[in-house]
């Protein structure tokens, strides 16, 4: 399975510039983890040419999710995006938590961040992945060779939007965002 979500950044930034027009410094979190310096490149060559600074925090503990957070209060970033990252998916409630008692705008890359109080993800669709991954389970089942299957790769991205916590923020979403969201949480 291919997700993308890494190609997915610069979208994410994209979202981001929109949430907040002439905002300049975001936070960008991330685990630290070898192979994906590529990625965080092209994130940060996006930043730079639509004018932005990007400040790279690297978080593989709940508590350099904490030292991230204070960092960015302390530097007054604007908002934040957060890698799509399996381990930082499982620190969800408290990245979110901390993202509301800072009042930070946060762009996610799952709806599960936003179900759980997040302001915006934008992502795979997972539930066409779920379903993928249960054909292949059943043609592997029935015997075929996981080596001469397709890599499964995510062609459908969804947009969530929270308005509660856009409005705890005090964010006005654009209504460019919400003509175009998958799903508006009230």
């Amino acid at each position: 399975m291919a997700f993308n979500n890494t190609i997915l950044g610069p979208k994410r930034l994209d979202l981001m510039r929109q949430l907040l027009p002439g905002s300049t410094s975001i936070g960008y979190l991330d685990r630290s983890r070898d192979g994906f310096e590529a990625d965080v490149q092209d994130l940060l060559e996006a930043a730079r040419i639509t004018g932005q600074k990007l400040v790279v925090f690297t978080a593989n503990t709940a508590r350099d999710i904490d030292i991230a957070f204070a960092a960015i209060v302390q530097q007054r970033l604007a908002g934040l995006l957060v890698s799509n990252d399996a381990s930082l998916s499982a620190r969800r409630d408290q990245i979110v938590a901390l993202a509301a008692r800072h009042a930070v705008p946060t762009v996610y890359g799952n709806r599960e961040y936003v179900r759980a109080g997040g302001l915006l993800s934008y992502g795979a669709e997972l539930n066409d992945a779920y379903r993928w991954t249960g054909v292949y389970t059943g043609r592997i089942l029935k015997g075929e060779k996981p080596a001469d299957l397709p890599v499964f790769q995510s062609t459908k991205y969804e947009l969530v939007i929270n308005l509660k916590t856009a409005k705890a923020l005090g964010l006005t979403i654009p209504e460019t965002l919400l003509a175009t969201a998958d799903e508006v949480i009230q």
